[in-house]
């Protein structure tokens, strides 16, 4: 099992905590970072984002690729896994810069490709906003345009959505045959592409027995494509405690999230603009990508049982969130990594 976390560029995960004492700073997480490469951790994600999804448009955000960049320049051994939009990023352009984080990082640099959900913030950026299938369509093009850069001396491409004649992108990434393509989406259009295009399938959180089925699900479209296996990531929100009564009073403290509060209009965005394979209510959105729903919650034995539940049922990796940041991921390298 791989341990990753989220990096806390929107100054933490909570909806309805004003300051979780982690704020949107370089200074925040180049320690944050570096302080997870030696307990233990595997990766970060780096979430991108215009604006704050998190606490309300008007707070701080943090940029994830002026960001990846300057983390891969001060970490050694961690997986940068860093959030890309196709529709903000011409693929020509953005294949070179890859390329040059990639090689400062020594070949640590992965792409989580995400098709955009978030339509007032494209329009106050001035991106154009794709309908869903379209924003897949587009990002079928965008990728197949990335993969040729990072292999051949010369690209040319006539698609519906790019036409490049001529790319050379030099040096190429140092991570053959490319860097690792990592994908979520729960919609018809997102798996087809997915299980074609991505190397590794990451899911919202769920219990494990949700997940099985998604897994056999992709596993069976990789095949059909002849290609070889994914891996299969999920997001989870840790709590880790001595007791059932102190794992209850910090669920309470964190789902309090109400119509009014800062992250209320970005929830409705989100809803509206994704096709989601289940229904949300504000308590799986207090905390981003149904963190909750996974269960790491509890004591350390428990967790560690829940943890072998989704390895039995094929995740490979988790993809952490916990609050206050550093402090909570010095628990659970404690309490779980070092002694698994």
């Amino acid at each position: 099992m791989k341990y990753g976390f989220w990096m806390p560029v929107f100054g933490g995960w909570l909806r309805n905590v004003e300051d979780e004492g982690m704020e949107a700073s370089w200074d925040y997480v180049k320690r944050l970072t570096q302080a997870a490469e030696k307990l233990g951790y595997d990766l970060t994600l780096i979430a991108e984002l215009m604006l704050n999804d998190i606490k309300g448009i008007q707070a701080p955000s943090m940029d994830a690729w002026t960001t990846a960049a300057a983390l891969a320049a001060v970490t050694e051994k961690l997986e940068l896994l860093v959030a890309v939009r196709p529709t903000y990023h011409a693929p020509g352009p953005f294949a070179k810069q890859v390329a040059q984080i990639d090689q400062i990082s020594q070949g640590r640099l992965s792409l989580n490709v995400v098709s955009s959900w978030w339509k007032d913030e494209a329009k106050r950026f001035g991106i154009p906003f794709d309908v869903h299938d379209d924003r897949y369509a587009r990002t079928t093009e965008w990728l197949q345009i990335l993969d040729a850069a990072f292999h051949e001396p010369e690209v040319s491409f006539h698609g519906r959505y790019y036409d490049i004649e001529g790319l050379i992108v030099e040096p190429k990434p140092v991570r053959k045959p490319r860097p690792l393509i990592y994908a979520g989406g729960e919609s018809e259009a997102a798996k087809n592409m997915i299980a074609r295009m991505a190397d590794v399938y990451v899911m919202h959180g769920d219990p494990p027995e949700r997940l099985q089925p998604k897994i056999a699900d992709m596993k069976r479209r990789r095949e059909s494509f002849g290609l070889p296996p994914m891996q299969f990531g999920v997001a989870a929100y840790s709590i880790i405690r001595s007791t059932k009564a102190e794992v209850d009073k910090e669920i309470a403290r964190i789902t309090d999230v109400s119509p009014g509060s800062s992250g209320y209009a970005n929830y409705q965005d989100f809803i509206q603009n994704s096709q989601l394979d289940q229904v949300l209510n504000l308590e799986d959105y207090s905390v981003s990508n149904r963190g909750l729903k996974s269960g790491l919650m509890g004591t350390p034995q428990q967790v560690i049982d829940r943890i072998g539940s989704f390895a039995d049922v094929g995740v490979d990796l988790f993809l952490l969130q916990c609050s206050p940041q550093l402090e909570e991921m010095q628990r659970f390298s404690e309490d779980i990594i070092q002694k698994l």
